[in-house]
């Protein structure tokens, strides 16, 4: 699958991605809910936004912004065709590399025992889901 470069404008993702950080995304990737995801703004769509994909509707993806006081999401759109979303953001390359895209064997691993006791390490590896109230 190909994969390409982007540059984040705007605080809606933040503290995730910050303005001026550069992404390595792969288009047509798989989504899953809980992924940074690259679509096209359903009511611009010549705009690329950057979200995170909450859940899958009936209707499409539910994205929604990591920023709390940015509403420039789903809650304002409704939910995203699934043909707009063009991509999963793998990791930051820029200015610190992180990665957000791990594989679903290590999210997995790393919300169960004895893994997910740890506090914040599924979160430096890009799992950011709750996890289960049993850990």
């Amino acid at each position: 699958m190909p994969v390409g470069l982007m540059d984040v404008a705007g605080p809606s993702m933040v503290p995730t991605l910050y303005h001026g950080d550069r992404v390595v995304v792969r288009y047509g990737a798989r989504v899953r809910p809980g992924a940074v995801v690259l679509v096209r703004h359903p009511l611009r769509q010549d705009l690329l936004v950057v979200k995170r994909a909450t859940e899958l509707r009936s209707k499409g993806w539910w994205l929604l912004s990591d920023n709390q006081f940015v509403e420039n999401d789903s809650r304002e759109y409704g939910a995203v065709p699934g043909d707009l979303v063009l991509g999963r953001v793998l990791l930051r390359i820029s200015p610190n590399p992180v990665w957000l895209a791990p594989a679903g064997w290590l999210e997995r691993l790393l919300c169960t025992r004895p893994l997910g006791r740890w506090p914040g390490l599924a979160a430096r590896f890009g799992v950011f889901r709750r996890l289960r109230p049993e850990l």
